[in-house]
């Protein structure tokens, strides 16, 4: 039986969704300000799903800032207050370093986060009742000694030549069940 916690949350509404874009806007241009460097506006999508509020991504060339609908929703004011901020921060950090550079909470993302007002915490903690989270699909796989579930992305590497695991008490190779 469904109880009054069980609702599930809808998403963000789009005059909310536009103030989060307007405050993205407005902390790239304080950044540019701050740092002396032009950082130019990026798209802002609300498309994220799953545990994360906020993700910045880099796709051919493309950067963009994406945001979680549901969290946001349910946690309005607590999100344009530290993961607008935090996302920005990621960006920025980009721009004037290379991902490749430096740690993804690493010293500079923190100093930009000070430097923005924010608080440089990397991750939230959030009661996710009624949110629609995504869930993996587990994968079986076999060692010497018993089997295991990994996970999609582990599966995918495998099966791409990219990545060998191994059992931690046999040190056996993991081999999928399906073959």
């Amino acid at each position: 039986m469904k109880t009054e916690n069980d609702k599930l949350i809808e998403p963000i509404a789009a005059r909310f969704e536009q103030q989060v874009i307007s405050a993205t806007s407005e902390l790239i241009q304080r950044a540019s300000e701050i740092f002396g460097q032009q950082f130019p506006k990026i798209p802002v999508l609300f498309d994220l799903k799953g545990r994360a509020a906020g993700m910045y991504k880099v796709q051919r060339q493309q950067r963009l800032i994406r945001y979680n609908p549901y969290i946001f929703a349910k946690y309005f004011s607590d999100n344009l207050n530290t993961t607008v901020p935090h996302e920005v921060a990621h960006y920025v950090t980009d721009l004037m370093y290379g991902l490749r550079h430096i740690k993804p909470h690493g010293p500079e993302w923190k100093q930009v986060m000070l430097s923005l007002g924010a608080d440089p915490v990397a991750t939230g903690s959030y009661d996710l009742t009624g949110i629609p989270l995504r869930r993996q699909h587990r994968h079986d796989y076999r060692c010497a000694c018993s089997t295991h579930q990994i996970s999609t992305i582990r599966h995918n590497k495998i099966r791409n030549g990219k990545a060998s695991y191994y059992c931690r008490y046999c040190k056996s190779t993991l081999e999928s069940v399906d073959h």
